[in-house]
């Protein structure tokens, strides 16, 4: 019996969609990096309960970072982005939560740029806040381990990928780290969106960018580029393809993220037939009801849909791309740079 309900929420169901794929499906992934987070910083004494907790999110994060604090008795504080709904923000507030939205941007890349300077704001006004870094401190990576056991227990890790949202890079990032430990092998396929510096596609638009937190306008410290075989850019249509198929074949109804992850999958086995694939499906597709998930109708068939094959950044483009990335360095404007707070 679990005490609190963040202690459920951090397990995901793991689900066979098939001889060769399994899906994690988190109702809210985060949960299981922030609960832990919290958990050992309070353990080193880096926090003590009544702390103030702080952070900058898109929403997932901040419900996560949200239970964790009602679960250890802290005070938490989140700088949310345009993207978090009324829904969200209403439970948010229930919860105790100080939730400060950011005004209306141009663009996802405005949000995120102005989220990390006003979180930088609030440290130098209160400086016995803690600040998260959930996009910098491999603190986030811990609470994965047990995730990992869960797939080992249940895949052939000696052909096995793992293939999801970048983000932050914890999720895919500590999975894999976790996983490689007994099987080396293990590869690592990421999923991120167009518009984002952290893989190099900040140099394709995607007008219909909402595909929130798997890519970045700034670099993530948090994410290990070493790490990744292959990576898979998908704009809107493509993604929402995916989220589609996966609802109507398997019944996951889940984010654009998923969708995403889906179809690089589908890609994947199709190249190697004999390889086992873990698809993340990091949160529920509610949030997208009215922005996506309503123009299913218009979306393209999976079948229909192809990557595009590059060997250079500079050649990709919508709606979907494909490269080998053979675990090499984080290109040049993802290099994450030492934090600075304001002073």
């Amino acid at each position: 019996m679990d005490h609190h309900i963040a202690d459920a929420l951090s397990r995901p169901a793991l689900v066979r969609l098939d001889s060769r794929t399994l899906c994690l499906r988190f109702e809210t992934m985060k949960v299981a990096s922030a609960l832990e987070a919290v958990r050992y910083l309070l353990e080193r004494g880096t926090i003590a309960q009544g702390d103030t907790l702080v952070d900058s999110s898109s929403g997932i994060y901040a419900h996560a970072l949200a239970l964790a604090c009602h679960r250890y008795g802290l005070h938490c504080h989140i700088v949310a982005s345009t993207t978090v709904d009324r829904t969200l923000r209403t439970q948010l507030e229930i919860l105790g939560v100080t939730v400060e939205p950011m005004p209306a941007s141009a663009s996802l890349k405005l949000d995120q740029s102005r989220r990390v300077a006003r979180v930088r704001e609030i440290l130098r006004d209160h400086p016995r806040h803690h600040w998260m870094r959930q996009y910098h401190d491999d603190v986030h990576y811990r609470g994965y381990r047990p995730i990992a056991d869960l797939i080992r227990e249940h895949a052939d890790c000696d052909h096995l990928s793992v293939v999801g949202g970048v983000g932050t890079g914890a999720s895919t990032g500590a999975l894999t780290t976790f996983l490689r430990e007994t099987a080396p092998q293990v590869e690592l396929v990421g999923v991120q969106p167009f518009d984002s510096v952290t893989f190099g596609s900040e140099h394709v638009h995607d007008p219909e960018i909402i595909i929130a937190g798997i890519g970045s306008s700034i670099p993530f410290g948090n994410v290990d580029h070493t790490l990744y075989d292959t990576v898979h850019w998908f704009g809107f249509d493509a993604a929402l393809s995916g989220s589609v198929a996966l609802l109507r074949e398997h019944a996951i109804f889940a984010g654009l993220s998923a969708g995403a992850a889906y179809l690089a999958a589908r890609w994947e086995q199709r190249l190697d037939p004999e390889r086992q694939v873990v698809v993340l499906a990091p949160d529920t597709g509610h949030r997208y009801v009215d922005a996506a998930y309503s123009r299913h109708a218009e979306v393209p068939m999976p079948e229909d849909l192809r990557p595009r094959q590059i060997t250079r950044l500079a050649d990709m483009d919508l709606p979907w791309s494909r490269m080998r990335w053979n675990r090499a360095e984080a290109p040049p404007n993802a290099v994450s740079r030492p934090i600075a707070v304001a002073s």
